[in-house]
């Protein structure tokens, strides 16, 4: 046991001796490790921060396709390049020509030989923005022919994606308007309300997509759009504060496009206002009264107020109340009322299920008849003339019945010393 105990005992430096190297190449290998950790790192880090090699677009592959085929690889301007860079400013300006003169004067004769004139307003509104697209094209492939400096190449390239980028908004907008101009033909042939708000919706409309079209443009050319939306943002709050009245007449403009409940050249009642509108505007409503004054609206009250239109008529209801005196007897009053009756039911204008006459009231002075009619249409003249046709003819009625109309009366019953007076004086008299 002791023999054993004194053999370890010289045997543990050796084995410290040999710990010793072996946690040194411990250490050293994972200093190895970690530094290739970091080298690695430090490689993945270069490769992330180096610019990712620049994608050739299309007009760069048209003019890569066309170099090979002539063949061309030096790295500088040559006569060959220059050639080729006259070529694409002839080729544009023919191939403008040939789009202008032959290909949309096709579409126009079929665009005549159609029933809708969407078609007619589309292609002479495409025809400009065609062919300057054609003309930018070839403007910019001849100058990514030349070999140019590196600031040069970077100033075409912001040109050539702010030209292409106008000039296909361009087109955009002409066909949007082309749409606009044929919904509002539409909307005056169906004689539809919103044909009157057509001009400011369009306008509106237009302005949004120019607003998104600068928006876009400017993305394209890598600049932050949403810190320039946060900054209208803000000034857009400040401006609504400022300007509630004229967003409250806008709404109300908008409520009214809506509900279309007048259209200009119908007589309206809005309020204690009543007249013809003459113009339905962004911010007010014009109505001309009976008078012959002009009243201007705000389209928030408009909006609020209810609004009677007297130009929307179905028919024309008329109803009146004639009274005949206490001494008509009862047979007297059923024969009137026949007559009275016959008389409405001859008119060809009036509604015979319309018809009503009737002895309704013994009033204070009178006994009432109640009469009630109606026309087949909704003309203001030609309901006044009935009435008047009829009144007439009731009064000859009435005359050769030999009866009378009632009119307020009042008859004194008087009794006691006064009345006995008053008896005696009429008698000495």
């Amino acid at each position: 046991m002791l023999r054993t105990l004194f053999s370890f005992i010289r045997l543990f430096p050796l084995g410290l001796g040999l710990l010793v190297p072996l946690a040194h190449a411990q250490t050293s290998a994972a200093d190895a490790e970690a530094a290739q950790n970091a080298t690695a790192a430090a490689a993945t880090t270069v490769v992330l921060k180096t610019p990712a090699p620049h994608t050739p677009d299309v007009l760069e592959h048209l003019v890569d396709t066309v170099l090979e085929l002539f063949n061309v690889k030096s790295s500088g301007n040559t006569a060959t390049h220059y050639v080729i860079c006259v070529l694409f400013l002839v080729g544009a300006v023919l191939l403008r020509r040939f789009v202008t003169t032959f290909i949309f004067n096709q579409l126009k004769r079929l665009a005549a030989k159609t029933k809708t004139t969407l078609d007619d307003k589309l292609f002479p509104a495409l025809e400009g923005p065609v062919a300057t697209f054609v003309m930018v094209t070839g403007i910019f492939a001849a100058l990514k022919v030349l070999k140019l400096s590196e600031t040069a190449d970077r100033s075409i390239g912001y040109g050539s994606t702010v030209a292409f980028s106008l000039v296909i908004f361009w087109g955009l907008l002409r066909a949007f308007d082309a749409v606009l101009d044929h919904a509002h033909e539409i909307a005056k042939a169906k004689q539809m309300g919103v044909a009157a708000f057509m001009p400011w919706i369009k306008k509106t409309l237009v302005a949004v997509f120019v607003v998104i079209g600068v928006l876009l443009t400017v993305q394209s050319l890598g600049y932050n759009v949403s810190t320039i939306l946060s900054g209208l943002g803000i000034g857009g709050l400040a401006f609504a504060l400022a300007a509630q009245d004229t967003i409250a007449n806008l709404f109300g403009s908008i409520v009214v496009a809506i509900d279309q409940p007048f259209k200009v050249g119908e007589t309206v009642k809005i309020g204690a206002n009543t007249g013809t509108v003459e113009d339905i505007g962004l911010r007010s409503t014009k109505i001309r009264l009976v008078d012959k004054s002009l009243v201007v609206i705000p389209n928030k009250l408009v909006s609020s107020e209810a609004i009677t239109n007297l130009s929307r008529f179905t028919q024309r209801r008329i109803e009146q109340v004639i009274g005949l005196t206490y001494d008509t007897t009862p047979d007297q009053m059923e024969i009137i009322i026949e007559d009275v009756r016959q008389i409405i039911l001859k008119e060809t204008v009036v509604e015979p299920s319309s018809v009503m006459v009737f002895f309704r009231d013994l009033s204070a002075s009178s006994l009432d008849l109640w009469i009630v009619y109606a026309t087949k249409g909704a003309d203001f003249q030609e309901g006044a003339g009935l009435k008047q046709r009829v009144n007439l003819a009731i009064m000859r009625a009435v005359a050769a019945r030999g009866l009378s109309f009632a009119y307020p009366t009042t008859v004194m019953h008087l009794d006691g010393p006064i009345a006995k007076q008053i008896a005696g004086a009429k008698v000495s008299s």
